[in-house]
């Protein structure tokens, strides 16, 4: 019988330790792994075997919580990484090559869009950001440069809910890959595999590991997308290559019995994420993240719940409030992305939402000063409740244009609600906004 999510959340991936006996996930802080003899050094590198080698490639600890976040997500196979950007960076340099383009959704964390715009250039790498809104815009984006659309589950700022089905559906009409960051959401409150998305990278800093203290990122191959029908889009995972005695990923790795009753399984993107992006450009999570990350994803069912129900309490308040022009949060009957939002987080639209005050930006300014409870950082997904003036900090390298769109204009708060009590949240906006 297939087990709840809150015992996965426990379970999945992890198991008394066999040699000590620890409950806990040993924390493996080692550089290196002994090898049996020469033949399984030799099958190892040659990708012929699966184990330890390096902890830049693989660690038993930060292997444990790639299976525990895979399992929750539902996908195959996941591959940690030291941030949620570099997530970003290793998924994209598998999928990408000079002159093709990424088709972006407008509303991105800030941070997201100056990579992809910006970094992500370098590589000879093209995008064309598009309100993800209208799928009509979307479709119109497409040309045979297309390997990705990109979007968020749930924006960041902005609490868009993405129309996850309506976008891989395009996705599935021009044969490329739909990548969706998860990170606002989480895969308690949404699993974008489940509605078409091929993979999806998380930042572990936020919700995940839920707690403020460590840094981590996470790719998850769904396993459905397939290789072999589009050779010529994706030829890491096609064509042979030379550094692994001319293997192809998509055969090697398209269909091993590592499912439930042996059933087989297509985990080929997240190796080739492994063994060649994760290998060369190096980006890898650490034991103690690992641990500090898993430790916290023990408990992300219950904060979760909390943190909705707060971030409901905490936007209901302030939509009534005289001094505030809007708030926008989808847990809201009245907001525009309600629909949706019941669609697919059914459990609760986030803890993350902006309002504005009428007071404009000098307002915003003000009650971010003023606020005690709430801690000004950059930041999301912690216990503790947050708050910052996007505009001026994480989305301060875009242009107005691109500030509006992403749901950061000037008049712009942002609150990531914490697991405090509510009516102690509610008194420190209240005290906050008396000073405005």
């Amino acid at each position: 019988m297939a087990q709840g999510f809150s015992t996965r959340a426990l379970h999945a991936g992890a198991a008394p330790d066999p040699v000590t006996g620890s409950r806990a996930q040993p924390i493996h802080q080692t550089t290196s792994f002994v090898f049996k003899d020469a033949e399984q050094a030799s099958k190892l590198f040659a990708l012929q075997e699966f184990g330890n080698i390096y902890t830049r490639l693989g660690n038993p600890t930060t292997g444990a919580l790639e299976a525990r976040i895979a399992d929750l997500e539902g996908g195959t196979m996941g591959v940690a990484t030291a941030s949620g950007h570099s997530a970003q960076l290793l998924a994209f340099h598998v999928l990408m090559e000079p002159g093709a383009k990424i088709v972006a959704a407008k509303q991105l964390y800030g941070g997201s869009i100056n990579q992809l715009g910006h970094a992500f250039k370098k590589f000879g790498w093209n995008v064309e950001f598009v309100d993800i809104n209208d799928l009509d815009a979307v479709e119109a984006a497409m040309d045979d440069t297309v390997r990705v659309i990109f979007s968020e589950s749930l924006a960041n700022p902005g609490g868009v809910v993405t129309d996850m089905a309506g976008v891989a559906a395009i996705a599935e009409r021009h044969g490329v890959v739909y990548l969706v960051d998860n990170t606002m959401a989480s895969p308690y409150l949404c699993r974008p595999l489940e509605h078409g998305a091929h993979l999806v990278v998380n930042s572990l800093t936020k919700f995940i590991g839920g707690h403020g203290n460590s840094i981590g990122g996470m790719i998850v191959d769904g396993g459905t997308f397939d290789w072999k029908a589009h050779t010529d889009k994706y030829p890491t995972m096609t064509t042979p290559q030379s550094y692994y005695n001319d293997l192809v990923f998509a055969d090697g790795f398209g269909a091993l019995p590592l499912g439930p009753d042996g059933a087989n399984v297509d985990i080929a993107f997240a190796i080739a994420a492994r063994a060649f992006s994760l290998r060369d450009l190096g980006p890898a999570l650490s034991p103690m993240n690992a641990f500090m990350i898993m430790t916290g994803c023990e408990t992300l069912p219950l904060r979760m719940d909390k943190h909705c129900q707060n971030a409901l309490a905490a936007a209901t308040y302030l939509q009534a409030h005289e001094k505030v022009a809007w708030v926008r949060y989808a847990g809201l009957p009245s907001d525009s992305h309600h629909a949706l939002a019941q669609k697919y987080c059914p459990k609760g639209a986030g803890a993350v939402f902006t309002f504005g005050l009428k007071g404009g930006h000098a307002a915003g300014v003000k009650l971010v000063e003023s606020v005690t409870l709430f801690s000004h950082l950059a930041n999301i997904g912690d216990t503790r409740s947050l708050i910052i003036h996007p505009s001026s900090t994480t989305h301060s390298q875009l242009s107005d244009e691109q500030k509006s769109a992403a749901g950061a204009a000037p008049d712009t708060v942002r609150l990531s609600v914490g697991i405090e009590d509510a009516s102690d949240i509610i008194a420190d906006l209240e005290q906050a906004l008396a000073q405005v």
